[in-house]
């Protein structure tokens, strides 16, 4: 997708039924979230720079000068981006702990499995507002807990710390209001139960 002309780029398929994660996030969210706010952001993306110069851009320069463009652009861009990777780092066999070298790289960075969990649920929990959480790897090739507001990407060149983001939470009200209501903790600590680890050690192992 990053390498992708936006003219060329296309609505994802979600990668599993809407009811693979429960208990954790219920069908009915699942499916909104997918077909109404993803393909919104979608729908939108492509309608602001169609016709424009802007569609021959190479999606990821368009990240990383985002500063240049509309709010439209940017904050469904973003939307559109989120999400992609959003889908593919949950899986209905997800859950447990990562392993290998992408657990060695973590215990290096955080201390210990434990210590980023806490420190990425503060990220998510604290993140006021709409917004996401992020597990990164900076231009050291570090990584790091972040967060952005609304539908921002690490990557954009108006992100406050700035890598390449392997593992990321939506913590916009439309995410788990269905199921958790206003318990944002709750539906964090259900997250843990689906993420692919799988999918996160390819992301970081591409964003070295």
């Amino acid at each position: 997708m990053l390498t992708t002309k936006i003219k060329n780029l296309k609505f994802p398929e979600l990668p599993y039924q809407y009811s693979a994660l429960e208990p954790y996030i219920d069908a009915m969210t699942m499916e909104i979230h997918y077909t109404k706010h993803h393909k919104a952001y979608y729908d939108k993306f492509i309608a602001a720079v169609n016709g424009t110069d802007n569609e021959q851009l190479i999606f990821r320069d368009m990240l990383t000068s985002m500063s240049k463009f509309a709010a439209v652009v940017r904050n469904n861009g973003g939307g559109y981006l989120n999400h992609d990777l959003f889908w593919k780092i949950m899986s209905k066999n997800g859950g447990g702990q990562p392993e290998g070298d992408l657990a060695k790289a973590i215990t290096d960075a955080f201390g210990s499995f434990e210590n980023f969990k806490n420190q990425f649920s503060d990220a998510a929990a604290n993140r006021f507002g709409s917004g996401w959480a992020w597990l990164i790897v900076d231009s050291s090739k570090n990584l790091k807990v972040t967060s952005t507001p609304n539908q921002d990407n690490p990557m954009m060149d108006v992100a406050e710390v700035k890598g390449i983001p392997i593992l990321g939470l939506d913590v916009w009200e439309h995410a788990y209001y269905l199921k958790y209501q206003n318990r944002r903790p709750e539906y964090i600590n259900a997250f843990w139960n689906v993420i692919n680890w799988e999918e996160v050690d390819k992301n970081w192992k591409n964003a070295q």
